[in-house]
This record gives C-alpha cells, structure tokens and sequence, in this order.
C-alpha cells in the first residue's frame, strides 16, 4: 500500500467539552461562528489552542439557526447568504487576528454545507463571500462536490473533504442525517472507511457498491458522545497504514 497524506479536521466551539482534548489529534480545526453554535469568548478559547499547537484554523459559517444546531433546511436569497457568511468569517477573522493568527480556511456548517451540494446559486454566494472578503482563504466542501468545483473556477483553492463516520449514496453524496444509517454507528468500521478512503480513494456506498471518494481532508466530527476516542482511533489506524496526518492548507 503506497504511503500518502491525508488532513484530518475537527469542528470545534460548538459547546461540547472535549475541545482541547480533539486537538490533539487534529491538523486542522473549523472554529463554530455564532449562528448554529459558540460564542465570541469561546472563539478566542478554541482558537488560541489551535495556535498554541499549531493547527491550522479554519471559519465554520452556517445557516441562522442555533435552535436546531444549523441542521435545518432554509431557503435564502442569494445576497442575504453572501451577507450572512461574510459577517460571520470576519469575525472569526478578527477574533484571530486578534491573537497574531491567521484564518486558512473556510468550511460551511450542517445544512449550509449540504444545500451547496444542491443548489449551484448558493454554492456561488458562499463562495464570492469568502473570494470578496480574502480570496486566499481555501473552501472545504464535500470531495468530487459542486461546492469545491465552484471555488475552483473562481480562483480559489479547494480542499476535498471525505467522512469516516458518515454513509455515503451511490451517487457519493452523504446520506441525510434524517434517513436511517446515516451516521456509522461502529468506530471500527468508520476507521475502516477513513483507511479506504485515504488509501484508495474509494468508499462503499449505502447500496453496497464501491464508489471513487478522493478526500485531501478527512473529517472528524466534535459532537459524539466518544468523539475523542474515535479521534485517537482514526490517527492510530492511520500511522499503522502509513498516511502521514498534515494539514491541507499550511
């Protein structure tokens, strides 16, 4: 098995306790803006760690929705999710700048994430906020997806985001958190979808079926009730297959 790279981000600042102790493990992190979850102070927390340690740190914008942790489907004019992502990285920006740190990237949260997936006007007004307000800020967005493919014919530098605790369709979209099996309910067979996915770009989807997923980063969500020792499994079971864990952006 050839040795390759692979990111390994975390989002963080989303009110659960383990934010420090995820760190560990990660490369990079995708600090929560306000409006699904966190707060400024809690910003300044979870970032200077990041620095501390030297990962890499990213904005986690989303829909206006804290009652239902930005999970919940809304339909906004183009200009108003523009407004709403840019207001929300640049105070994530700020808050980092604030501690002599810098913002590398830009990851949507929950359904603003997944709705770019479906709707190209939005995917664009996601992405000429982040091109209009620092257009050397990379997009993170779901591998082979339209939101990556958008950011990339705007210039902007793209990252391929896979996930190892989350099924996948045959059509290498993520299966609704709504629909059963959404979430793998087995750590061991979440690591062993991060192996296949870092190894050999490839994912069995829901239906069985092999399918191509190439991620440069692999996501490790903060919100599980054993999310930090998931995290400590998915780094082991790298080293033991030799993918080397580094950051995607810096």
């Amino acid at each position: 098995m050839t040795a390759k790279r692979i990111d390994l981000n975390v989002d963080l600042g989303e009110g659960f306790p383990h934010d420090a102790e995820l760190l560990a493990y990660a490369t990079s992190v995708n600090v929560a803006c306000g409006w699904h979850a966190g707060d400024p102070l809690t910003m300044r927390r979870v970032t200077s760690e990041a620095i501390r340690r030297g990962v890499a740190i990213g904005a986690h914008p989303s829909f206006p929705d804290r009652e239902n942790f930005g999970r919940t489907a809304m339909i906004l004019p183009p200009e108003e999710v523009y407004a709403g992502v840019q207001y929300q990285v640049g105070a994530h920006a700020a808050v980092v700048a604030g501690l002599s740190g810098r913002v590398t990237h830009v990851k949507p949260h929950g359904a603003l994430y997944n709705q770019a997936e479906e709707d190209s006007d939005l995917a664009r007004a996601i992405v000429h906020a982040i091109r209009d307000l620092d257009p050397g800020l990379a997009v993170f967005g779901l591998a082979g997806g339209q939101l990556v493919r958008i950011a990339r014919e705007e210039g902007l530098v793209a990252i391929d985001e896979g996930f190892a605790d989350r099924a996948y369709t045959p059509v290498g979209k993520l299966v609704p958190r709504s629909e059963p099996n959404a979430v793998l309910d087995s750590d061991d067979e979440a690591c062993r979808q991060a192996i296949n996915m870092a190894c050999d770009g490839r994912v069995r989807a829901c239906d069985g079926n092999w399918i191509e997923v190439k991620p440069q980063t692999l996501c490790l969500h903060g919100d599980g009730a054993h999310a930090v020792e998931f995290a400590r499994m998915i780094r082991a079971a790298l080293a033991e297959t030799d993918v080397a864990v580094a950051s995607a952006v810096c």
